[in-house]
């Protein structure tokens, strides 16, 4: 597996970590795709009953997509680019074991989405949340279907067409955090979390999770599809390169 995902091990609960801390554990295709196998992998092993996902440092969950990355990426490359970060939210619901998010910090755009497609999520004072994508450029398409599922139109609606970010006890007062910790015991509590649900009828377990995963993938093809079209648009005329160019040259050491 490659070295951008660690797995580490507190217990009976394997702990996935986005290892790009130096770019706010940004979605690169390396880390997408090991984060999707590590998921397949820890399903698998029989030494694990439950999985939480974080970031390394202390500043990012993850920060959403590599914007390096996303300022080349070519038209005709947006399906296969798009769909290798979305089969990550489609492997987080297929994962038949717990899913924990522990956001340790900024969790923005792709990590924000992974984040609402977990099981549950553990946030400390300080996490921030939110679908950016907008002020990018990019169509807020997949993040505006799942958080659907957790928020009323009203409220999907500010958060997509702004672009902000809630801060942690916004986020737990809306029940999209489910656990708000100090930041020295949010690992501590996922793996609670994660141990706790792992220890859950069998079957009660498995069938419930089936029917969340269920109503979850009922609107996925369809969002997937219209944020292909949206990017695609997007992308030839230009706006989420020149947007990128100038948040690269205004960050440019």
């Amino acid at each position: 597996m490659s070295d951008v995902v660690q797995i580490e091990k507190n217990g009976e609960i394997a702990i996935l970590k986005f290892n790009r801390e130096a770019a706010l554990n940004a979605l690169s295709m390396e880390l997408a795709r090991g984060i999707s196998d590590g998921l397949i992998e820890l399903d698998e092993r029989d030494d694990v009953a439950g999985i939480v996902l974080t970031g390394s440092g202390n500043r990012a969950f993850c920060a959403g997509v590599d914007l390096r990355e996303a300022r080349e990426v070519k038209v005709h490359e947006i399906e296969h680019w798009f769909g290798t970060v979305c089969n990550i939210y489609k492997q987080i619901l297929l994962t038949e074991k717990p899913v924990i998010a522990a956001l340790n910090g900024v969790a923005a755009g792709g990590g924000f989405q992974m984040a609402l497609v977990s099981d549950q999520r553990v946030a400390h004072p300080g996490t921030r949340m939110g679908q950016p994508e907008i002020n990018a450029g990019i169509p807020s398409i997949m993040g505006s279907y799942w958080m659907s599922l957790h928020l009323g139109w009203s409220m999907n609606q500010e958060l997509s067409m702004t672009g902000r970010l809630m801060e942690a006890e916004e986020a737990a007062a809306l029940r999209i955090v489910n656990h708000l910790v100090e930041w020295d015991v949010l690992i501590e509590k996922a793996c609670a979390v994660a141990s706790e649900f792992s220890r859950k009828p069998p079957v009660a377990w498995a069938r419930t999770k089936a029917r969340f995963r269920e109503i979850a993938l009922v609107g996925f093809d369809e969002a997937f599809r219209a944020g292909v079209l949206g990017q695609q648009e997007a992308y030839a005329k230009g706006e989420p390169q020149a947007v990128i160019d100038a948040f690269l040259a205004k960050n440019a050491p």
